[in-house]
């Protein structure tokens, strides 16, 4: 079945009955009750066996992690209490002291926050690579100790995209596990493991359940053998999902496919009038010819995405101005949900790089993040010009900062 099709029929399990309900039952419950000790004890044995705790397994939870393991492609995957504990739990699960992780260097900041934190306490040797050249992983990887590679579709904030299937090749024929951040992107716009990854990671807050309500992650894996292998060390991290997020990201898979469509055509149309407007100097989306990730984005993605950035004339201090100007757009953390949100990277989202790490990662000091809803383009480009001081916004529906 064609995705589309695939994220309406999520995966659901049928009642005793024999009846399916049409929507995934939310099953509320830490613990699961047995009938004998033998029972509970098999039921420990692993991720697949019958529920015994909510953090070793739960069926929302399990629907959940089937569903996406369906709309990427893998073999099975494990969901979490956030983007940030999917990235956590999948780190600390492969990596021991003395190995090298080779990483793209335009990455989100709490990923390099926590490469950081894994180089400075447990000695793992961290090497950054623009991307674009699966020779950079070759040379990076001569290494014995090198482990993994770690790469994202659509690189947060700046729109770069990888080479993903020179990368992905490289890594695979030089035996590094490669894991993909593809929460910018979804399913709907790239799905790594056709590529060659091997774990993809999301944060499900951001479009896949795509209504700023939840708080969740995901890894999802090409092979049931690495799955098997990570599932001890985050059931032990604790970062399990909670059934009622993962009852809720359910509930929002459904419309990725349409909400995906028009964050994307929003963007993209933003993204050109961008380009002319005087009050820009710079406009960061990978669907843009002029854009330095163009052929690669072409290669992998779909489309361009519903992220763009772009540098208002006048630095720090005007990408601070247009923020707080802003009145259809929201000034607010995350992404990918139906409203547009706007931020500042430098003093947010990549507040842990002093300015040569900003200058390093394209991130210049007055960009400006839009994450782009599924309003009305034309009242999103009203807001816009009014923010960068071209024209008065004037719109009937009362909006308020």
């Amino acid at each position: 079945m064609e995705l589309n099709t695939r994220a309406v029929h999520v995966v659901n399990d049928p009642l005793p009955q024999g009846s399916w309900p049409l929507s995934v039952p939310l099953v509320q419950s830490s613990a699961f009750a047995f009938e004998s000790a033998a029972e509970l004890a098999d039921a420990m044995a692993g991720p697949d066996g019958t529920y015994v705790y909510s953090r070793r397994g739960n069926p929302t939870v399990r629907a959940l992690e089937q569903t996406l393991a369906g709309l990427e492609g893998g073999a099975g995957a494990i969901a979490f209490a956030s983007g940030m504990g999917a990235i956590s739990g999948v780190l600390l699960a492969l990596l021991r002291p003395g190995d090298r992780v080779v990483a793209q260097r335009c990455l989100y900041g709490g990923t390099h926050a926590v490469l950081g934190d894994l180089a400075e306490r447990y000695g793992i040797e961290v090497v950054r690579i623009s991307g674009d050249d699966p020779a950079e992983l070759e040379a990076a990887a001569v290494h014995p100790a090198t482990r993994l590679l770690v790469l994202e579709t659509i690189a947060n904030p700046t729109g770069e995209v990888p080479d993903l299937p020179g990368l992905l090749a490289a890594a695979r024929a030089l035996g590094v596990t490669s894991v993909v951040d593809n929460s910018l992107a979804s399913p709907v716009l790239c799905r790594p493991l056709e590529h060659g990854a091997d774990i993809v990671v999301h944060s499900t807050t951001k479009y896949l359940s795509g209504h700023s309500d939840v708080l969740g992650g995901a890894a999802v894996f090409a092979d049931d053998e690495l799955r098997r292998r990570v599932w001890p060390r985050t059931v032990e991290l604790g970062a399990c999902a909670d059934p009622f997020a993962a009852w809720l990201t359910l509930r929002g898979i459904p419309t990725l496919p349409l909400r995906m469509r028009e964050h994307c055509a929003s963007a993209a149309a933003l993204a050109e009038r961008l380009t002319a407007h005087p009050g820009v100097t710079a406009v960061h989306y990978p669907w843009l010819p002029g854009h330095p990730s163009y052929e690669h984005a072409r290669k992998a993605l779909s489309a361009g995405g519903g992220l763009l950035a772009f540098e208002p004339a006048g630095g720090r201090e005007a990408g601070r101005a247009f923020i707080e100007r802003v009145r259809v757009a929201r000034l607010a953390l995350s992404l990918g949900g139906v409203e547009t949100l706007v931020t500042h990277p430098a003093s947010t989202s990549h507040r842990e790089l002093d300015e040569a790490a900003l200058g390093a990662a394209g991130i210049a000091p007055g960009l400006v993040r839009m994450s782009v809803g599924i309003e009305d383009v034309e009242d999103l480009w009203a807001d816009v010009e009014q923010a960068l001081g071209q024209e008065s916004l004037s719109l009937s529906f009362g909006l308020t900062k």
